[in-house]
This record gives structure tokens, C-alpha cells and sequence, in this order.
């Protein structure tokens, strides 16, 4: 889309990229009003999380599950300056699903913080993430509980996929909980196409990549 489009399109006080995001979330969820947690004080005036907002929606595909969507690593809102760039800000949002976990008691805010962490990795390091890499939560990836998942791969969303906003393309890259045996593998073979090989083997009895913080 030219300056010019966009400029006719789009108002200045318009969030072109967020209402993009919340048009597929509408459509893979009709009528389903997510859980939202926004950030008090936004990161670009001077608050510490960098992502803007975490949605979490619950599905029924596959197993009962919460699916985390977030809002912030890309540009979510009218940006005139950069509406010809292929990518919209860093090209990608996270996505988590999770099998309810009791000890959450319905509220799992931990996966909110992992991906604030991960969102301040990339905004500090100016290391991206792209499918197939993956990353060691340095312990359990929820803090204070036994379970054998402690880094994860990621993937683009087996249902979200990648979309074309006004402000460029955004990939939905979904964060896997992996266990320290298949973290152990990588590490020895950090190639893509190893992680690849760990996430199909996980994709034939669970193909939406489903965490579960109990799987041994």
C-alpha cells in the first residue's frame, strides 16, 4: 500500500494493525470476548513490557485449551512512516496454547510474563524470532513447579498462519513447550532442521502443538 492509500484509508487515531490482528482472532473465535491483559504504562512511553496486551482465548480444537495471542511485536497502530515495509514492526506475534493446568486456578498470568520476557530479548537484543528456533527457559518454563518442560521451539501457528496488514506482514509464531530430553537434542544439533524433526514427531499425536506442562 502506497503513502498515499494509506493515507486516505486510515485515520491518524486508528490502531490499523491491532484491529488486522483482532479480525482473524474474530474469525477463528465469533462471539468469544477473550480475557485481556493490557499494559498500564505502554513501552514506547517509557513502561517496561514492551508487548501492549496479551489475549487469551479458550478452545475447543483438538483438547480444551487456552490459546495466548499477543499484541505488540508487530506495529499495531497507524504508522504513515513505515506502511511500505514488508514486515510490520518485528514481523511476528507470539501465540501459546496450553492445557489448563489446576494449580493456575483458571488464571495462568505466568505465560503472560514469558512472553514479556521474550518480547524484552528481542527489543533489547535486536535478536529476533523465526520458526524452528528455540530457547531455554532457564528452569521450568512456569517458575516453582515440577515439570519436565523447560525451553521452548517455535512454529507458526497451525491455525493463524500469517497475515498482510496495512503496516506490513505478520507471522503468528507459536512458543511449544519442549521437555529437557528434546532440549538436550537440539542443543547437540542447533540446525532448524532438528527442531523441525522434534516438532513433526509431536505433530502426529498433537497437531496444534498443544503444552502441556505435565508431559513427560
Amino acid at each position: 500500500m502506497t503513502k498515499e492509500e494509506y493515507k486516505r484509508k486510515f485515520e491518524e487515531d486508528e490502531a490499523v494493525g491491532w484491529l488486522s490482528l483482532d479480525k482473524l482472532t474474530e474469525k477463528l473465535y465469533p462471539n468469544q470476548e477473550p480475557k485481556h491483559y493490557g499494559t498500564v504504562i505502554k513501552y514506547m512511553l517509557g513502561g517496561e513490557d514492551p508487548l501492549d496486551g496479551v489475549s487469551i482465548y479458550e478452545s475447543k480444537n483438538q483438547n480444551n485449551h487456552y490459546h495466548f495471542v499477543s499484541y505488540g511485536m508487530s506495529n499495531l497502530y497507524y504508522d504513515l512512516d513505515n506502511c511500505e515495509e514488508e514486515f510490520s514492526g518485528w514481523g511476528f506475534e507470539f501465540t501459546f496454547r496450553l492445557i489448563p493446568f489446576e494449580e493456575d486456578n483458571e488464571d495462568p498470568k505466568w505465560v503472560i510474563s514469558l512472553m514479556q520476557n521474550l518480547a524484552k530479548y528481542v527489543f533489547n537484543s535486536k535478536k529476533w524470532f523465526e520458526e524452528y528456533h528455540f530457547i531455554p527457559a532457564n528452569g521450568p518454563i512456569r517458575l516453582n513447579t515440577e515439570t519436565n518442560i523447560i525451553a521452548i521451539a517455535f512454529v507458526e501457528d497451525p491455525e493463524m498462519g500469517t497475515i498482510k496488514t496495512p503496516n506490513g506482514n505478520v507471522q503468528f509464531l507459536q512458543m511449544v513447550g519442549i521437555t529437557t530430553e528434546e532440549y538436550e537434542q537440539l542443543k547437540q544439533n542447533p540446525k532448524t532442521g532438528e527442531t523441525k524433526i522434534v516438532l513433526d514427531r509431536l505433530k502426529k499425536e498433537n497437531p496444534l502443538l498443544i503444552t502441556d506442562l505435565k508431559r513427560k
